[in-house]
């Protein structure tokens, strides 16, 4: 894979608080977007920190990486063609936290970071991030009939450990769709 290229740092309050990176490429096959990072993995530095997150052993469940990664090699995950960044900058304990004018602010400059990275596709952690992004709650997990800043756009469920409505075999094979059509 290429060099990453220098992080992307939307202005204002909301990007100053987060403390946390992106990690994106330009043309990276697949970037995953949360919604925003947690207060946990502002502390630790690292996306996907928490003990109880799942996003990493899915990942690796379904074929995205060919092992398991931990938080503190995030950085690896460039070289399986892959990225991360959030909708909202803005770091808290739970995204009821969040409310329409943290994605009414977040909006433009997320949009201007997927046309500049212009990954193939934008996969959406959970339907929190995308709703508030086209304001609208109807659609269904998976592959999306739009595309933003001209990525394909998938919903996947959040692998949060606060996201128990999805057990972890449901939600490796949700990624697994996702995986089959990642070239």
């Amino acid at each position: 894979m290429s060099d990453p290229v220098p992080l992307f740092q939307a202005p204002g309050p909301a990007a100053a608080s987060a403390g946390l990176s992106d990690v994106l490429a330009p043309c990276l096959p697949v970037v995953f977007c949360g919604l925003n990072p947690a207060t946990s993995a502002v502390r630790d530095g690292h996306n996907f920190s928490s003990p109880s997150n799942r996003f990493w052993r899915v990942l690796h469940l379904s074929g995205f990486t060919p092992y398991l990664l931990r938080a503190e090699q995030e950085r690896q995950i460039l070289d399986y063609g892959c990225g991360i960044t959030a909708f909202v900058s803005r770091a808290t304990k739970g995204a009821a936290e969040l409310g329409p004018e943290d994605y009414a602010f977040a909006a433009p400059e997320f949009k201007r970071k997927i046309e500049v990275f212009r990954p193939r596709k934008l996969a959406f952690l959970g339907k929190p991030a995308f709703a508030g992004l086209i304001k609208s709650q109807s659609f269904d997990w998976g592959r999306q009939a739009v595309t933003f800043g001209g990525a394909e756009v998938w919903v996947l469920p959040n692998p949060s450990g606060l996201n128990r409505s999805f057990s972890l075999l449901a939600l490796v094979t949700e990624y697994t769709r996702l995986r089959a059509n990642y070239d």
